[in-house]
């Protein structure tokens, strides 16, 4: 069943059935939370903006203090459950499923309609590109004819600003600063730009012992598919068995192993729904803080002499190194020290926010829109939910058969006629709220994500689910692997005593 003139704006049946590469849905037969008129615009302009309701007004006067003073998150809370870095591994991860350049505030879409141009699977295309043929800009040509080896560039000057005078590595670069990696927005900020680093330091350090072990008789091109697969399914078992797990529990994620999702169908191939890509997967936007340790510069004591920086702060003005996190620049203090953002047992990590209905402040300033387009990513979320059909989160509650919200927990919406037809990403974030203390995701929410993530892996035919579902890591510790032990392994972890 073809999709007509789908690609030129012409309305497309809410139909089952998807092609490999389309948006699609969980539940087609659900309306839309409401009708797209001015007066709703409005209302969700309005509890999206900046000041507003979900604004968490944060004091953006010091980016230190926003971390080590308790007293300026109480509107705006730590979640104990989760440190910092699982913020841009959901960021990574999203970047490596789905990639829509196309549709659009300003008017409804219908998801068929649009094609992802990332393909829906769990399988790094987003590090590897097209491979070394397709994609030679990413390998280093002077290892095995560029067939094999990622391309790592150093940080210039960074070991003058490094703890121990460490050199720093950065993602390659063109000469205007552009990362030549397989996918231009994981070099949105610093933080997610230096985890895809760091994959590219796993690969190569994974292709190192693939070529020990497979000896002189093997070709390149077999040593590199070999390297390839176990970094993919080390991957794939770090999204499930630690991302997922901590986002949305261990007895979901053996729930959807052991008997497949329940709502998460499709035909052919899978394909990214609705409901995940625009509502439940965007929690991860309420987890972002509004300040980050980036590094401990060149004291792992000292905060004066580390750099502390706004996720974002359009007022830095530097051009070349500006004073936030911003991605697409190289500079000698341009890197990350990941202690801070995951859990290597030294007391050195912070955590995350608790995902609820408060954004930190420096979201609704982003940077780098259109003219004429909102600033504020929580509206930019909210009119995502209406442009592209999504239906209400209680709605999705009942057709999954699971608890609804009580009127009392969207009482606050009642103002914008919102409290009984709740946009499903405002819906999703609430329901981890009330549910879980913010802690991780609630039924609905964690539901939805854990079968896609799994689901997308389940139908990967290279996946290890598919290939050979016993497997375990063998770069972790006791059969298991964290982020920490790629880290480790990718040898991006400097020493800081």
């Amino acid at each position: 069943m073809p999709h007509g003139h789908a690609d030129l704006g012409e309305p497309t049946p809410r139909s089952v059935f998807y092609d490999q590469g389309r948006f699609g849905r969980l539940f087609p037969t659900l309306p839309t939370f409401a009708a797209d008129t001015p007066l709703l615009r409005d209302a969700l302009s309005e509890l999206g903006a900046k000041g507003g309701p979900m604004d968490a007004g944060d004091d953006l006067s010091d980016p230190i203090t926003l971390i080590t003073d308790p007293a300026k998150s109480v509107n705006n809370p730590d979640n104990p459950a989760l440190t910092a870095g699982f913020t841009f591994l959901g960021q990574f991860l999203d970047h490596d499923m789905t990639f829509d350049p196309t549709s659009s505030l300003a008017r409804q879409q219908d998801p068929e309609s649009i094609r992802n141009f990332r393909i829906p699977a769990l399988d790094l295309d987003s590090v590897y590109g097209g491979g070394p043929g397709a994609s030679p800009h990413l390998y280093d040509s002077t290892i095995d004819g560029g067939r094999t080896t990622f391309l790592i560039e150093e940080i210039p000057g960074s070991a003058a600003v490094s703890v121990g005078n460490e050199t720093r590595f950065d993602v390659p670069r063109n000469s205007q600063n552009t990362a030549l990696i397989g996918d231009p927005r994981n070099d949105e900020n610093v933080i997610v730009s230096q985890f895809h680093r760091a994959l590219l330091g796993f690969h190569n350090r994974v292709l190192a012992d693939v070529k020990s072990e497979l000896g002189p008789g093997s070709t390149v091109g077999e040593i590199f598919s070999e390297a390839q697969r176990l970094v993919r399914w080390h991957y794939q078992w770090l999204v499930i068995h630690e991302f997922l797990v901590k986002t949305v529990g261990g007895g979901l994620v053996d729930d959807v192993l052991d008997n497949g999702p329940k709502h998460f169908k499709w035909r052919n191939n899978p394909y990214i729904p609705v409901e995940f890509s625009v509502a439940s997967y965007r929690f991860g936007h309420s987890q972002v803080r509004p300040s980050y340790r980036a590094n401990f510069g060149t004291s792992a004591s000292d905060p004066t002499q580390q750099f502390f920086a706004f996720i974002f702060d359009p007022s830095a003005a530097d051009p070349d190194d500006p004073a936030d996190l911003r991605g697409g620049r190289r500079a000698p203090r341009r890197f990350l020290d990941w202690q801070t953002f995951f859990d290597f047992g030294d007391g050195r990590a912070r955590h995350n926010k608790r995902i609820d209905t408060k954004l930190s402040t420096p979201l609704f300033d982003l940077m780098g829109q259109a003219p004429g387009e909102p600033t504020s990513l929580a509206i930019r979320n909210l009119l995502r939910n209406l442009t592209m059909e999504v239906p209400s989160g209680q709605r999705v509650a009942k057709a999954m058969k699971l608890p609804a919200l009580a009127p009392a927990d969207l009482a606050d919406l009642q103002p914008f006629h919102l409290n009984e037809r709740t946009p499903l990403w405002f819906y999703v974030l609430r329901e981890a709220q009330v549910t879980a203390d913010g802690e991780h995701l609630g039924a609905v929410g964690g539901r939805i994500v854990a079968e896609v993530i799994i689901g997308l892996i389940m139908g990967d035919t290279q996946s290890y689910l598919r290939q050979e579902p016993a497997w375990t890591p063998t770069y972790g510790t006791d059969e298991s692997f964290t982020t920490v032990d790629l880290l480790k392994a990718a040898d991006v972890v400097a020493a800081l005593s």
